[in-house]
């Protein structure tokens, strides 16, 4: 896992050696004692000392006690004491000089009874005194406290390892997954650094083991990214941001942020994993002994005590399959592979025959189906390092990181939860096992380089041959990974009234078997990426695109031009423009006429209207725009207000740029640098408009200075589809002349190009 990074843990070790005798000469100075007579450790050289500072000592808690400070770590102390009437001069002599240096400190000063005292009621202050280290002073009260804190916690283990279980479930839930974010907080989130304590304050009990080496060694991967943070910000800070994470990898000797968040991803995992395994135990140890016997689940596999492992007798190593057929067992089961089942299984079973036989396909195709019960099983494998003997193409995209706000998962843990959500399609289509299939490989071309479709497709074709598959089969698992993408993109990019939109699609699917494929992979892809990925606008212009496709594939006439719904003819009545706003909804009806589009989107981001998704299109005379959009912040307007100044703006009677300039210059820049917009001409998109492609970062405004720039061009958008993905904006528009054709000349396409990016700057 570690590769040639730099470890920071002996510069750790060497400040802590380094508080410790600065914190030692203080304390002996708060007692009376000659400078420089104290041992190693702080022991006493003579009686004189022995006596001045018999009754007190000074204990370092938190990372201090555990010699992981990082560089911007505060320091934990707790002075115990006797009840010496001195105490509270000593403590000042000690505290003060700290204060005085600009190191942080958080202290207390405590006896041995208030230590235990305060450690029955405060989770932070027992995990503390747990692992407290003697500094200086009286090592009698240190080993009194921490033998009476440790003696309470694990007497009182079920009530106390529940409370430690409640503050990492709310840590998680505040903080999301390490392995999985964008911004990671390193401390805090699932996976993360107080997770590992928490697994040692659970041995402490004597309840489950000590976190292993592959989480001891995350562990101090996790130390040295949180040292290498303080470095590059000259603070304390446990949040990742994304402006910091190429200079936090150089500081570990990494190429860039991506093999960074690769590194992290591996090491959350490890320890989530980890983490996960050992509450099982606590849970099975305390709750009593588990029913004894054991339940056939399949071949060689049973239950027993709450888990999956091998039947008595079972040899692994003449077994291939039993790998697979163990964890499709666990899966269809809802339970977990036993931490020495996967073991045994990942070192003894061998390797699967090329191509595989039918059963082992069979039990991969079960593993899946089992649906989201098939992701905790796919992670046992993952972590036991089972998945890339299975399948070798698997270690392009394992832990590979998406840096970017639309993605919420590792690509390899993407694929797995696409699989998961397939699986509530299966009834759906006639080959649920190629669904399945094709969602687990979909994305697997984004570990090399290139568009990943094609590249994922060559890779596919090689897989399918691998597991078995039958060459036709293989052909449509291709065709699928390689159009993965091809449905969403189409629907929300190109106007489905365009008929050569819908040949190009019926062409490129070829089959009304492919067509429901990459319909269910759309939603399973889509839901497990995030919700900014999929949302009930997107899945209603998909099904609109399936239903057209395949009246197409079957030989059936086109579905009619589009007419007014009874909603939107009810406020076509209106007369010269009405806007329903519904939730997140929002509908503008409207006489045709040019610029409506972004006249309404001007007034939209004057209200702090985010745009999220748009569509238009015309309906006879009377255009009909479906917004989806979201308030900045707070409420959003009043739908009354939206209406009256959509009004005034047609009638030219509102000055929505002023409003929108204002709000620019009022903006923050960007935090990080963005990629320069982008605006392509689509070739061959219709036959009857120019297709205009833009791709920018989202700000306030954004639909209304394109489409000004269209009109500065003498154009009209005719139709328009606009997705905003996190940050960035996917936005297509279908422009006529005043004449109402495409655009021909050469010059005029470049004059379009050049308008619309320098509205943009």
């Amino acid at each position: 896992m570690r590769g040639d990074t730099r470890s920071y843990a002996a510069a750790r070790k060497e400040r802590a050696a380094d508080i410790d005798r600065w914190l030692t000469d203080l304390l002996r100075t708060a007692c009376g004692t000659p400078y420089g007579r104290t041992g190693k450790n702080g022991e006493h050289r003579n009686t004189d000392e022995r006596g001045a500072l018999s009754g007190v000592a000074l204990v370092a808690v938190g990372s201090l006690g555990r010699a992981e400070l990082a560089p911007g770590s505060d320091l934990d102390l707790v002075l115990l004491h006797n009840g010496r009437d001195d105490v509270a001069r000593i403590a000042d002599r000690v505290w003060y000089p700290v204060w005085d240096s600009g190191v942080g400190l958080d202290h207390s000063v405590r006896t041995v009874e208030e230590a235990a005292v305060v450690a029955r009621g405060d989770l932070k202050a027992v995990l503390g005194l747990i692992q407290a280290r003697h500094v200086a002073g009286d090592p009698e009260l240190t080993r009194a406290a921490r033998e009476s804190v440790l003696s309470e916690w694990r007497a009182d283990s079920r009530r106390r390892l529940g409370e430690l279980r409640d503050a990492a479930d709310k840590r998680a839930e505040a903080s999301g997954e390490l392995a999985f974010l964008l911004e990671p907080d390193i401390r805090d989130s699932r996976g993360g650094i107080r997770d590992v304590q928490a697994m040692q304050a659970v041995a402490a009990a004597w309840v489950a083991s000590a976190p292993g080496p592959r989480v001891r060694e995350a562990y101090e991967l996790l130390l040295d990214i949180r040292h290498g943070l303080h470095l590059v910000t000259a603070r304390s800070a446990d949040r990742l941001v994304l402006q910091e994470q190429d200079a936090v990898a150089g500081t570990l000797g990494l190429l860039d942020a991506e093999a960074l968040m690769r590194r992290l991803a591996e090491a959350g995992r490890t320890v989530a994993h980890a983490f996960d395994a050992t509450w099982r135990t606590v849970d099975r140890l305390l709750s009593g002994p588990a029913p004894r016997g054991r339940r056939p689940l399949a071949d060689g596999v049973v239950e027993h005590g709450g888990e999956v492992v091998l039947a008595r007798g079972v040899n692994p190593r003449k077994d291939p399959v039993l790998v697979l057929r163990a964890a499709a067992a666990a899966a269809e089961a809802g339970l977990p592979l036993a931490p020495a089942t996967v073991n045994a299984l990942a070192a003894q079973s061998p390797p699967l025959p090329v191509p595989w036989p039918d059963d082992a396909r069979d039990a991969l195709v079960a593993l899946l189906g089992a649906g989201r019960a098939a992701v905790p099983v796919w992670e046992e494998l993952d972590q036991a390092g089972v998945l890339v003997r299975l399948l070798p193409d698997w270690e392009r995209v394992r832990h590979r990181p998406q840096r970017n706000p639309v993605h919420r998962y590792t690509v390899d843990r993407h694929l797995i939860e696409a699989a998961a959500g397939a699986a509530s399609f299966t009834r759906e289509v006639s080959r649920p096992d190629l669904l399945l299939i094709s969602a687990l490989l979909h994305d697997i071309g984004k570990g090399w380089p290139g568009d990943h479709s094609t590249t994922g497709a060559v890779v596919a074709r090689d897989i399918g041959a691998r597991i078995g598959l039958s060459p036709a089969d293989v052909d449509t698992l291709e065709t699928v990974v390689r159009h993965h993408l091809l449905l969403p993109e189409t629907a929300t990019r190109r106007d489905l009234d365009d008929p050569v939109t819908i040949s190009r699609v019926a062409e490129a699917v070829g089959s009304r078997e492919v067509l429901e494929l990459l319909a269910a992979l759309a939603v399973a892809d889509g839901n497990a990426t995030g919700p900014a990925a999929w949302n009930s606008w997107k899945a209603s212009l998909v099904t609109d695109l399936v239903r057209r496709v395949r009246s197409v594939l079957s030989g059936t006439p086109p579905p009619p031009a589009p007419t007014l719904s009874a909603a939107q003819a009810s406020l076509a009545r209106h007369g010269g423009g009405a806007i329903r706003v519904n939730g997140g909804a929002v509908t503008v009806v409207a006489p045709d006429r040019s610029g409506l589009l972004w006249r309404a989107a001007g007034v939209l981001a004057a209200h702090r209207m985010v745009v999220r998704a748009a569509s238009a299109a015309s309906a006879g005379s009377t255009a009909v725009i479906e917004f989806s959009v979201v308030p900045e912040y707070g409420s959003p307007p009043d739908p009354a207000t939206l209406e009256a100044d959509l009004r005034l703006v047609l009638a030219g009677r509102l000055d929505i740029e002023q409003r929108l300039a204002r709000r620019t210059r009022s903006l923050r820049p960007a935090r990080v640098p963005v990629a320069p917009p982008r605006v392509s001409l689509v070739e061959d998109a219709s036959n009857t408009a120019t297709v205009v492609e833009v791709r920018a970062h989202d700000r306030p405004g954004l639909l209304w200075r394109i489409g000004r720039a269209f009109g500065d061009c003498g154009l009209d958008v005719r139709a328009a589809r606009v997705e905003t993905l996190g940050a960035e904006a996917v936005d297509v528009f279908y422009v006529v002349d005043r004449a109402g054709r495409p655009l021909t000349d050469e010059v005029q396409r470049a004059q379009v190009r050049d308008q619309v990016l320098a509205a943009l700057r």
